[in-house]
């Protein structure tokens, strides 16, 4: 059983950065696939980015591609989300989850934290 817990979030202006963590512990979650997922009010939960567990694959969602930065230590058991260049459109709850493979689906993740809130005012 792996545990995921979000932090970093909060309130930020337009065009400001926030980096999001993810700290995994039990299991063996340094071996997991691990990505991040988003849900604005009124929408389905979304992909954002995943990551391979030797951080030789990225994915991301177009709509983050060259604004958010996915990455991970292995070491400390934690993955990052560094979201640069904020819009108000990113404003959501986002959920790490730490899954089999860094693909856009939710069914391949078997883990998810509770969410932490960004939210990006104009």
């Amino acid at each position: 059983q792996v545990q995921l817990v979000e932090s970093g979030g909060g309130l930020v202006q337009a065009g400001d950065s926030l980096r999001l963590s993810c700290a995994a512990s039990g299991g063996t979650s340094s071996s997991y696939a691990m990505g991040w997922f988003r849900q604005a009010p009124g929408k389905e939960r979304e992909f954002v980015a995943a990551i391979s567990w030797g951080s030789t694959f990225r994915n991301y969602a177009d709509s983050v591609k060259g604004r958010f930065t996915i990455s991970r230590d292995n070491a400390k058991n934690t993955v990052y989300l560094q979201m640069n260049s904020l819009k108000p459109e990113d404003t959501s709850v986002y959920y790490c989850a730490a899954g089999r493979s860094p693909r856009a689906t939710q069914r391949e993740y078997d883990y998810w934290g509770q969410g932490t809130l960004v939210t990006v005012s104009s």
